[in-house]
Protein backbone atom coordinates (compact mmCIF):
# COMPACT_ATOMS: atom_id res chain seq x y z
CA UNK A 1 0.00 0.00 0.00
CA UNK A 2 1.39 3.16 -0.84
CA UNK A 3 1.87 5.91 1.10
CA UNK A 4 -0.94 8.20 0.14
CA UNK A 5 -3.36 5.47 0.29
CA UNK A 6 -2.54 5.47 3.88
CA UNK A 7 -2.80 9.01 4.64
CA UNK A 8 -6.31 8.98 3.03
CA UNK A 9 -7.30 5.74 5.28
CA UNK A 10 -5.69 7.65 8.11
CA UNK A 11 -7.88 10.99 6.85
CA UNK A 12 -11.18 9.32 6.43
CA UNK A 13 -10.52 7.00 9.78
CA UNK A 14 -10.06 10.44 11.46
CA UNK A 15 -13.23 12.14 9.99
CA UNK A 16 -14.79 9.22 10.33
CA UNK A 17 -14.23 9.10 14.06
CA UNK A 18 -15.10 13.02 15.03
CA UNK A 19 -18.42 12.37 12.70
CA UNK A 20 -19.48 9.35 15.30
CA UNK A 21 -17.73 11.67 18.15
CA UNK A 22 -19.20 14.70 17.48
CA UNK A 23 -23.42 12.31 17.30
CA UNK A 24 -22.79 10.76 20.43
CA UNK A 25 -22.07 14.20 22.21
CA UNK A 26 -24.98 15.33 20.63
CA UNK A 27 -27.22 12.88 22.15
CA UNK A 28 -25.63 12.67 25.36
CA UNK A 29 -26.12 16.84 25.35
CA UNK A 30 -29.60 16.24 24.11
CA UNK A 31 -30.24 13.41 27.04
CA UNK A 32 -29.35 15.90 29.44
CA UNK A 33 -31.27 19.07 28.10
CA UNK A 34 -34.50 16.76 28.57
CA UNK A 35 -33.79 15.11 31.93
CA UNK A 36 -33.11 19.16 33.41
CA UNK A 37 -36.41 19.87 31.28
CA UNK A 38 -37.84 17.15 33.27
CA UNK A 39 -36.48 18.47 36.41
CA UNK A 40 -37.29 21.63 35.95
CA UNK A 41 -41.03 21.26 35.19
CA UNK A 42 -41.22 18.54 38.18
CA UNK A 43 -40.26 21.33 40.20
CA UNK A 44 -42.74 23.91 38.51
CA UNK A 45 -45.66 21.70 39.53
CA UNK A 46 -43.94 21.29 43.16
CA UNK A 47 -43.70 24.36 44.16
CA UNK A 48 -45.95 25.62 46.34
CA UNK A 49 -47.04 29.34 46.65
CA UNK A 50 -47.76 30.78 50.29
CA UNK A 51 -50.58 32.83 51.21
CA UNK A 52 -50.22 35.95 53.28
CA UNK A 53 -52.54 36.49 56.51
CA UNK A 54 -52.64 39.31 58.50
CA UNK A 55 -52.38 40.04 62.22
CA UNK A 56 -55.61 41.58 63.54
CA UNK A 57 -53.77 42.86 66.30
CA UNK A 58 -50.45 44.49 63.97
CA UNK A 59 -52.56 44.16 61.51
CA UNK A 60 -48.63 42.55 59.63
CA UNK A 61 -49.27 40.51 56.82
CA UNK A 62 -46.53 37.34 57.35
CA UNK A 63 -46.86 33.82 55.59
CA UNK A 64 -49.27 31.03 56.48
CA UNK A 65 -46.70 28.96 57.13
CA UNK A 66 -45.03 30.94 59.68
CA UNK A 67 -47.99 32.33 61.11
CA UNK A 68 -48.92 31.50 65.02
CA UNK A 69 -52.74 30.02 64.89
CA UNK A 70 -55.36 30.56 67.39
CA UNK A 71 -58.78 28.47 66.75
CA UNK A 72 -61.39 30.46 68.38
CA UNK A 73 -65.60 30.09 68.49
CA UNK A 74 -64.52 27.80 64.84
CA UNK A 75 -62.88 30.63 63.42
CA UNK A 76 -59.14 29.96 63.10
CA UNK A 77 -57.24 33.35 63.46
CA UNK A 78 -53.06 34.04 62.59
CA UNK A 79 -50.73 36.06 64.57
CA UNK A 80 -47.34 37.48 64.04
CA UNK A 81 -45.82 36.56 67.60
CA UNK A 82 -46.84 35.18 70.76
CA UNK A 83 -47.53 38.90 72.18
CA UNK A 84 -50.17 39.71 69.77
CA UNK A 85 -51.88 36.53 70.33
CA UNK A 86 -51.71 37.19 74.02
CA UNK A 87 -53.21 41.01 73.70
CA UNK A 88 -55.97 39.39 71.24
CA UNK A 89 -56.49 36.42 73.42
CA UNK A 90 -56.13 39.05 76.66
CA UNK A 91 -54.33 35.82 78.38
CA UNK A 92 -51.03 34.46 78.24
CA UNK A 93 -50.66 31.02 76.56
CA UNK A 94 -54.43 30.91 74.86
CA UNK A 95 -52.69 29.59 70.99
CA UNK A 96 -53.46 25.85 69.56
Amino acid sequence: MSPQRLLLLALLLYIAWRLVRSLIREKITQEAKDQLWKKSKQADETTVQDILVEDPVCHTLLPKHQAIRLRQNGKTYYFCSDSCCDQFTGEPGGKE
